[in-house]
C-alpha cells in the first residue's frame, strides 16, 4: 500500500511538473507588429508583467543581438522602470536611443516627451523639439500634438509651423476627445500664420 501511494504521489508530481512546463511554454514571443501595437497603446510593460516575466531573455536577445528597434524600445523601458529586471536608467535610455536612431517613432516621441517634462533627465526643450519633430514627420500623432502645444507656448521656430499644421490637418483618429484636441491645436496654430500659408499647408504633405 505504501509503495502504491508513493508511486501515485510521484506520478502526480510528474504531471504537475509537466503542467507547469506547458504553462511556461504557452507564452509566445511577440511578433514585431504585436509589440508595436502594444507600444502604441502603452501596454507593452503591463503585457510583460502579465506574462509573468517569462520572456525577459528573449526580449533582451532581440534588443541586444537582433537589434530590433521595437525590442530595443521595450528593453529600454523595462530597464528604465525596473520591470522584471534590475532598474538601470542610463542603460535603459541607451536602448531607447538605439531604437530612436533606427527611426522608431515611438522611441523618438518618448525621448522627446522625457526631455520636455524632465523624466529621468533635466528639462531641455530644444532637444525635446528635435525628437518630437522627427517623430511628427513619421506620423506619430502624440508627437504632433505635444509639438503643437510647445509651439503655442512660444517655443520652436515659426518656420516649422506650416509643416506641423499640415501633419495635424491630415491626421486620422476615431477618438472624439483626440479629434477635438486636434481641432483646438489647429485653431491655435492658425493664429500664428497668414491665411495663405494655412491654405498652402492644408494642400501640402510634410510627412514621410
Amino acid at each position: 500500500m505504501r509503495i502504491l501511494l508513493t508511486t501515485l504521489f510521484s506520478g502526480l508530481m510528474a504531471l504537475s511538473s509537466l503542467a507547469q512546463s506547458a504553462n511556461m511554454q504557452a507564452v509566445q514571443i511577440y511578433t514585431d507588429d504585436q509589440l508595436l501595437d502594444l507600444i502604441k497603446e502603452n501596454k507593452h510593460l503591463s503585457q510583460v508583467v502579465l506574462d509573468e516575466c517569462q520572456l525577459v531573455q528573449d526580449i533582451e536577445a532581440r534588443a541586444n543581438k537582433a537589434n530590433m528597434p521595437s525590442y530595443q524600445f521595450l528593453w529600454g523601458d523595462m530597464l528604465a522602470f525596473g520591470v522584471c529586471v534590475k532598474k538601470d536608467i542610463p542603460l535603459g535610455l541607451h536602448y531607447m536611443n538605439l531604437a530612436a536612431d533606427q527611426g522608431l517613432s515611438e522611441g523618438l516621441e518618448q525621448l522627446g516627451r522625457y526631455y520636455h517634462i524632465g523624466k529621468f533627465m533635466q528639462v531641455d526643450i530644444d532637444k525635446a523639439i528635435v525628437y518630437l519633430k522627427t517623430a511628427a514627420s513619421l506620423n506619430n500623432l502624440k508627437a504632433q500634438m505635444r509639438l503643437a502645444s510647445l509651439y503655442e507656448q512660444g517655443y520652436g521656430s515659426p518656420l516649422d509651423y506650416p509643416a506641423l499644421y499640415s501633419q495635424l490637418h491630415n491626421s486620422l483618429t476615431d477618438d472624439k476627445k483626440t479629434h477635438k484636441k486636434i481641432s483646438q491645436l489647429l485653431a491655435q496654430l492658425a493664429t500664428k500664420m497668414p491665411p495663405q500659408v494655412i491654405e498652402d499647408a492644408k494642400r501640402r504633405s510634410y510627412t514621410n
